[in-house]
């Protein structure tokens, strides 16, 4: 049996009786903090990578996921504590154990005048469902036997086995594409989507006029877009530009050339920047984490003595107050982080840092250390080396554990490199990040059961997996928080994750330039559709 529901999972008998939509109505015109009039104004965003899909189902970059949600809608927002909100969706939720259903606006078009209807969201996720386009989008839909439009409104989710995450979970990663334009191009995962045959078609605050690899992505405002305060996107265009790095984004950033640098500031040039002359920083709640993984493929690290070693002989704090600047707090150790207010166990506590434990545990595990304090076993340690604050805290990661006697080897590669070792399982330790873990049961599968898309662990516990499940076909909120709290204890005893903090991230931006809307993680921030709809020049 297959247990990730991202490649589609056994789930437990036991059934949830009490089903209930969980939403509530999408915000009016008024609510989304714009409060000044359509400007004639270009808005220019400094990224640091290019887009490099265009087609927003298969995205894989952080710039394509900028550029691509300024057209093609979510159906659901998320709040600073992983709770889902209204979008396009005006309501969502069950209609029983294996039926799922949204409710969405009826005053939306795509920017070529045609209706946006429940017809282009069935049609999107039974496409993607169908031609198995690769990447995030697709792993939501591991239990979805089909979505049919009922209405115009209102689109209805046929599921292969009960699921009490996916309703939101689709709504919140899915994007929903123009139906009229993408059906006839075939498959949906090999349409480029790359504007040659005619331009963009979206439904958002802007649209894709053209771009230049390398240099920058050009977006014009659209006229109607009601998710937003009076109707109109404050910017006449927004413009994405490219450069080498961030502290040529910053230089640029302090000239004048662009407005806004849409990737989190590194910690260290936080302070620097809040006290500049012309500049703001914002803040965005964190709602990912930073860990490590020990990979139990490898004999040593299969001992779960050795794994709890490793997890002694990490300085957490250090690495928060030095690399993270104070701009990181700690998880307890906890995949249910503290920001996960509803899920959070406050019984939980971090691994304490605590090299003679480590030494302890390692001598238990049946190692013992020569003349010099070392025992006779190594670790590989794998990270990016395009990620500079995981670089920094990963010679953290190598001398505090050299301290109980445990050597760690670094391998820091260029990003491609680095993921394609990840998938292969080419590491004894990964290091590296997740933007967004918002919901406990689609996190834990994918990072827990065998087969999950993230279980970089290897781990096929079988109790585990049974909780997981269990959470999964669980609807009554209560319950599910219980049998996941019990889960977590599993991941924290056995050490089969590592999870070191949570980072608030600061963005800086032109004091010129008002009306951003912030939200949780580098992935929207202050680059959410309705954020750069709703900024405007400082009168």
């Amino acid at each position: 049996m297959k247990h990730s529901k991202f490649l589609a999972i056994g789930a437990a008998a036991l059934l949830a009786t009490t089903l209930a939509a969980c939403a509530p109505s999408a915000p009016e015109p008024g609510e989304s903090g714009g409060d000044a009039s359509p400007s004639d104004e270009t808005l220019s965003i400094g990224t640091t990578t290019d887009v490099v899909n265009f087609n927003p189902v298969l995205g894989n970059s952080r710039t394509d996921s900028w550029v691509t949600n300024l057209m093609y809608p979510h159906l659901l927002s998320i709040s600073d504590d992983g709770s889902k909100e209204a979008h396009v969706a005006t309501d969502w939720g069950y209609v029983d154990d294996t039926t799922g259903f949204y409710e969405i606006r009826d005053d939306l078009t795509w920017s070529d005048g045609e209706p946006f209807t429940a017809e282009d969201v069935a049609w999107t996720l039974n496409a993607v469902k169908r031609d198995e386009a690769p990447g995030t989008f697709f792993g939501q839909l591991g239990n979805l036997e089909s979505a049919t439009a009922v209405s115009d409104t209102r689109v209805e989710l046929a599921l292969t086995q009960p699921d009490s995450s996916i309703i939101e979970e689709i709504g919140f990663w899915g994007v929903v594409v123009p139906k009229h334009v993408f059906e006839p191009k075939g498959s949906i995962a090999d349409f480029a989507n790359d504007g040659s045959d005619g331009g963009w078609v979206g439904m958002g605050p802007f649209v894709l006029e053209e771009f230049q690899v390398g240099q920058h992505y050009t977006l014009a405002r659209v006229d109607d877009y009601p998710l937003v305060d009076g109707g109109v996107p404050g910017p006449a265009e927004v413009v994405y530009r490219v450069y080498p790095d961030v502290n040529t984004e910053i230089l640029a950033l302090q000239s004048g050339e662009i407005d806004v640098i849409a990737n989190a500031l590194p910690p260290a040039q936080v302070e620097q920047l809040s006290n500049t002359d012309g500049l703001q920083v914002i803040e965005a709640a964190g709602l990912g984490y930073a860990h490590l993984v020990y990979n139990m493929e490898n004999p040593e690290l299969g001992n779960v003595l050795v794994r709890q070693a490793l997890a002694h002989a990490t300085d957490y704090e250090a690495i928060r107050d030095i690399v993270l600047q104070g701009q990181a707090v700690s998880t307890d150790s906890s995949a249910l982080m503290p920001v996960l207010a509803k899920y959070h166990d406050d019984s939980m506590t971090e691994y304490e840092f605590d090299p003679e434990k480590s030494r302890s545990l390692m001598e238990e595990a049946g190692y013992t250390a020569d003349s010099d304090g070392l025992f006779p076993v190594s670790f590989r340690l794998i990270y990016s080396l395009q990620d500079s604050v995981t670089s920094q805290w990963a010679q953290m990661v190598k001398d505090s554990a050299a301290e109980a006697g445990i050597v760690i080897e670094l391998q820091g590669t260029e990003r491609n490199t680095y993921l394609s070792m990840t998938q292969e399982g080419d590491y004894d330790i990964y290091a590296g990040n997740f933007a967004i873990m918002d919901d406990p049961v689609t996190n834990f599968a994918l990072s827990y059961l065998p087969g999950g898309a993230i279980n970089y662990t290897h781990v096929d516990d079988p109790d585990l997996n049974a909780l997981i499940e269990e959470g999964m076909v669980t609807f009554d909120e209560d319950e599910k928080v219980a049998i996941m709290q019990k889960a977590n204890k599993i991941v924290h005893e056995q050490v089969y994750d590592n999870i070191m903090y949570t980072q608030n991230l600061f963005f800086a931006v032109s004091d010129e330039w008002d009306g951003f809307i912030s939200k949780p993680s580098e992935l929207l921030s202050i680059v959410n559709p309705l954020s750069l709809a709703s900024a405007h020049p400082v009168e």
